[in-house]
């Protein structure tokens, strides 16, 4: 069953109509990242997201972790719009220069922790 915070913030991005998003949030939020893609992907949307969750065992090492930095922020490139999910309003290092890169594209972001229909 979804989050209420993940329906709430799946239904701003889909009012939004971007036809891909991407999602960028700590990897400490396995679960709600992966239920965010499960019901954008149901309403249609083409979702690029983390594939390894490094806060919840995925073993990564530094090279790795730079090499996946590098690939998030091509995602982001390719997403109309940004989806960040951040339980509790939690922004750690890797989202927080996420979030400042999806604005310096002017790209739509929407935080999950925002409860608004307004994007941020």
């Amino acid at each position: 069953m979804a989050d209420a915070g993940i329906a709430a913030a799946v239904r701003r991005v889909a009012e939004g109509d971007p036809r891909i998003v991407c999602i960028c949030g700590s990897t400490r939020f396995r679960d709600q990242i992966m239920e965010a893609n499960q019901l954008l992907t149901l309403v249609g949307i083409i979702v690029l997201a983390p594939a390894l969750f490094q806060h919840s065992g995925d073993v990564v090492t530094d090279e790795q972790k730079r090499v996946l930095d590098e690939l998030h922020l091509k995602k982001i490139d390719l997403a109309d719009a940004v989806l960040v999910v951040d339980p509790g309003g939690y922004i750690g290092e890797s989202t927080t220069r996420e979030i400042a890169y999806v604005q310096s594209t002017g790209k739509p972001t929407f935080r999950l922790s925002v409860t608004d229909d307004r994007a941020v």
